[in-house]
């Protein structure tokens, strides 16, 4: 992975980690320690789920670039469903508090999305590679040839 991929994935965690710290807080004064723990749940599920969506786009990115949109689209949609999938499953846990994991998995997923568009905006991509293998030395305009 990059180096700038790395930074970018960086600028997404933690603010998704502070967000979830603060959601499991709110939740352990609100609800208790069942509470605590559906945050907790649900901030490591979007950190994993979107992580691993972020490492699998990127690498469509370098090796099938004419791919990268359509990849990116079907990966969100992916993952939006499989966030769903995961809130169905465990709606009637005694593991933990679901609603505090509910709503904890929607603002952690919401401050993923925000704080990737963030870093995205903010990062210097180049649009063309520069050719690295051949530099050649620009003319000198005061020189008499």
């Amino acid at each position: 992975m990059r180096s700038d991929d790395v930074r970018s994935l960086l600028q997404t965690v933690v603010p998704t980690a502070a967000v979830g710290v603060i959601a499991a807080v709110i939740s352990a004064l609100v609800v208790g320690g069942k509470g605590a723990i559906g945050a907790v749940v649900a901030t490591l599920v979007v950190i994993l789920f979107m992580g691993i969506g972020f490492v699998v786009l990127q690498r469509t990115a370098k090796s099938l670039p004419h791919l990268f949109q359509a990849m990116g689209l079907l990966l969100y949609t992916t993952q939006i469903l499989l966030l769903f999938v995961f809130v169905a499953v465990f709606k009637n846990t005694t593991l933990f508090n679901p609603r505090a994991f509910a709503i904890t998995l929607v603002v952690t997923t919401l401050v993923w999305i925000g704080a990737q568009a963030r870093a995205h905006m903010k990062a210097k991509i180049l649009y063309v590679e520069p050719d690295s293998t051949k530099t050649e030395k620009p003319e000198n305009p005061g020189s008499k040839s």
